[in-house]
């Protein structure tokens, strides 16, 4: 990074190839771990000039309007990320997105926008909500913080008393407004007929990697877990945080947590589960919906991000899945949690984070027209990506299907040694 005094880039930089990458990273967890190890990477402290920044989004909203970014550099957020991250913001843009295309291309191109549940702001859209409460008696709901993370301040109700805060009282005077400062939320129809397994309740965390908004470039990686919960799930009570709530950092407070058992599966067990109960049909189905969700959710809010060639952006999604293997677009993250709960938990981070650097390619080893970088599989570059699938061309028969892997085999490493050439001084995978 510069600041506003512009100053000319290293003979190497300007020439591509980087013998050195200057970072600065202000999390102190996996990500920490993978940049130390990277090879001609070195970081520099506190107002070090740096060529990458991986950053926490509170960085980005205090400095990078006040910076000065050369050409190579690169920073870990687009800064109006929130968009999509935002619960509020994020089904905002998605029934947007639902009403133009409803309008330009029709009700079944629209249709495709049906995987987030019904949810309404609050208190801004207090009076919209009361009329669908009242419309659905006896329905539970979910309230959620529109800006916190981990589960904190999450609550189900049946209620309207119990969010009798979140009313707009036209009674109260300005001053009494100013003075009672109520908390954004949204309020959310809670999926009651989760999938389960085991008669536990859980969700998908999948990684999507967004290098461009203009044109849209995004990458799914094929690697994610399944998050269970860890008391078994019942309707008959709304108060038990560990039933309901699959974030890790609720259910590893839960008094009879096994922190060498955890409560994770990764995403290819997840999927050999679901194969061998429902078959492979199926499944493919239930997995082409979430590629949907990842696309539409990213064209949502792909006029009004704001682009810019300095920037990535790696997504958590959280998908739930009901008993129809329909799956809910439940929240986008901007900073997933790469804190590890087990051995294993660290060292997927861990290949994620390092082909997430692979992908973004400060070394300038890419050409830029790679379908495969690692465990990530372009999904969408200005348009859709496919794969030829190999078996119907011993037929004769061109057969296009998407790009996406994920729930696969994640033979990276083998790939990268085919694709990239090794640093100067640095030995093949």
């Amino acid at each position: 990074m510069r600041h506003l005094d512009k100053k000319m880039a290293s003979p190497e930089m300007m020439r591509g190839r980087r013998s050195c990458v200057r970072y600065k990273c202000g999390q102190l967890n996996t990500i920490q771990d993978v940049l130390r190890q990277r090879p001609g990477w070195v970081e520099v402290k506190d107002d070090g000039e740096w060529d990458f920044n991986w950053c926490d989004v509170g960085w980005l909203s205090e400095n990078f309007d006040n910076s000065y970014l050369e050409e190579h550099v690169r920073v870990n957020h687009f800064r109006n990320h929130y968009e999509l991250t935002r619960k509020n913001l994020m089904v905002k843009n998605l029934k947007r997105h639902w009403k133009n295309l409803e309008r330009d291309d029709g009700h079944s191109e629209a249709s495709k926008c049906d995987f987030f549940p019904c949810t309404f702001a609050l208190p801004s859209e207090y009076d919209l909500f009361v009329e669908e409460f009242k419309r659905s008696t006896g329905s539970t709901w979910i309230m959620k913080p529109v800006a916190k993370s981990q589960g904190k301040g999450i609550f189900l109700f049946r209620k309207l008393k119990d969010i009798i805060d979140w009313k707009k009282d036209g009674t109260r005077s300005e001053e009494q407004k100013d003075a009672v400062q109520v908390e954004n939320y949204v309020a959310q129809r809670y999926i009651e007929n989760p999938y389960l397994i085991n008669g536990r309740k859980f969700d998908l965390r999948v990684y999507v990697l967004v290098t461009s908004y203009a044109p849209l470039k995004a990458w799914l990686y094929r690697d994610g877990f399944a998050r269970f919960s860890n008391t078994r799930f019942s309707l008959n009570t709304i108060d038990d945080k560990y039933m309901h709530l699959t974030n890790v950092a609720v259910q590893k407070t839960a008094p009879d947590y096994d922190p060498e058992k955890g409560c994770k599966w990764q995403i290819q067990q997840l999927r050999r589960y679901l194969t061998a109960k429902h078959g492979r049909e199926t499944v493919e189905t239930l997995f082409k919906e979430m590629d949907n969700i990842f696309v539409c959710s990213l064209q949502s809010v792909q006029k009004v991000i704001i682009n810019d060639k300095h920037c990535f952006e790696l997504y958590g999604y959280d998908i739930l899945l009901d008993e129809n293997l329909k799956p809910w677009l439940i929240e986008v993250n901007a900073s997933p949690s790469h804190t590890p709960s087990s051995q294993e938990d660290y060292e997927m981070k861990c290949r994620l984070l390092e082909d997430t650097l692979n992908v973004v390619d400060m070394e300038a080893r890419l050409t830029g027209r790679e379908k495969r970088v690692g465990g990530y599989d372009l999904m969408w570059n200005d348009g859709p990506v496919y794969r030829e699938d190999v078996n119907m061309e011993t037929f004769g028969i061109s057969c296009f299907t998407a790009n996406t892997h994920l729930g696969c085999a994640n033979d990276r490493d083998q790939q990268l040694r085919r694709l990239l050439k090794p640093f100067p001084g640095q030995r093949r995978m």
